[in-house]
């Protein structure tokens, strides 16, 4: 299992430390740097930032929202970052949610699991650098009667094929990304529910695409936070955890509200819904189960952080991407380097 970091989103403050926490993830090994985009800062700009001013460490995104963008645009976007950065870029793809889709871009939120399959067949067919045309049911590839013809992409991607990744929850979007995509972008891992809520849909994919587990990369961000009071490390990621399973999306279409329940909190996400649309958030953060946060963060000391991380590995993880908690640029570095000694302790490292 290799480790990641997750810088989130860029612009909430800390820009500066932000640069930071990549730079010392390159020097201490970190696989891959991710960072994130919704309606304020863009992925795009932030990875060529930290891409000139990092030497090994992968950068990716997690997510290019699909709605943002046309798929040869991300496509053009992916192979010059790939070769701006010399080969260090992977493509991590989300259909964002209803409210983003259509309240930001615009653009209607149905049918996405097949608007992403024909975003991946626009994306990869560009890639290859052969002429572009394509006929779906959301692109049609080039426009019929005018003047439009298939055109080859000119930039050179540094490698054969930029790993592309994809966000899924859902159990059919899990399938679908099993088959399609050479990785999956999880949050709200839990080890413990891993086979049901994940990996048996995943397999599924695989297999309907004549593919095994195999070279599949399975990269769930986890929050980190180092200290020996268990409750009051969990305390501090029940705002994060409200704000998903409570307020991320509407009371009919909240894909991790639906997941927790399919974890077994049927009667807890119902009620950190209801709490948290009805405007109390403080009620619907204490309304968080506990065992809900432990079996889906890293907190504690480095022993029990290495014991987790055993329970990532042996429920299939292959990258395990952190977020460390901090108020401070030095929490942040000092959770980056607990990670490494957990790791290391865990004797799980690939």
């Amino acid at each position: 299992m290799r480790l990641g970091i997750n810088l989130g989103y860029w612009g909430a403050g800390m820009d500066a430390d932000n640069l930071a926490v990549a730079q010392e993830a390159d020097r201490l090994g970190y696989d891959v740097c991710w960072a994130a985009e919704a309606y304020g800062s863009d992925a795009a700009t932030v990875l060529t930032w930290v891409a000139a001013h990092t030497e090994q460490i992968d950068v990716a995104s997690g997510i290019f929202q699909i709605p943002a963008r046309a798929p040869a645009m991300t496509a053009m976007t992916a192979a010059t970052l790939d070769s701006l950065s010399g080969g260090r870029f992977r493509l991590g793809l989300g259909v964002s949610g209803p409210q983003v889709s259509e309240g930001w871009y615009g653009v209607k939120f149905d049918k996405p699991l097949a608007r992403t399959r024909e975003y991946v067949e626009i994306i990869r067919r560009a890639m290859s650098r052969e002429r572009l045309s394509y006929e779906g049911q959301h692109w049609t590839l080039p426009l019929p009667g005018g003047p439009g013809k298939p055109i080859k992409l000119t930039v050179h991607p540094e490698r054969e094929e930029i790993p592309l990744y994809i966000a899924a929850i859902g159990p059919k979007n899990l399938e679908q990304t099993g088959e399609i995509a050479n990785g999956v972008l999880l949050v709200f891992f839990s080890p413990e529910h891993a086979e049901e809520t994940t990996l048996q849909h995943l397999r599924a994919g695989r297999e309907a695409a004549g593919r095994t587990m195999e070279g599949f990369d399975v990269c769930p961000t986890v929050p980190m936070a180092v200290g020996d009071d268990i409750d009051a490390l969990a305390d501090l990621f029940r705002p994060y955890t409200a704000l998903y399973v409570g307020g991320m999306g509407s009371r009919k279409q909240n894909f991790y509200n639906k997941l927790a329940q399919r974890m077994g909190y049927e009667k807890e996400a119902a009620e950190v819904q209801e709490k948290y649309l009805a405007g109390d958030k403080e009620g619907a953060a204490a309304a968080i189960p506990r065992e809900l946060i432990d079996s889906t963060t890293l907190i504690g000391p480095v022993e029990r952080i290495a014991e987790r991380m055993r329970a990532y590995a042996d429920a299939g993880v292959t990258t395990l991407s952190l977020a460390p908690a901090g108020f401070s640029l030095e929490e942040r570095l000092a959770g980056l380097r607990a990670g490494v000694d957990a790791l290391e302790q865990a004797g799980v490292a690939a």
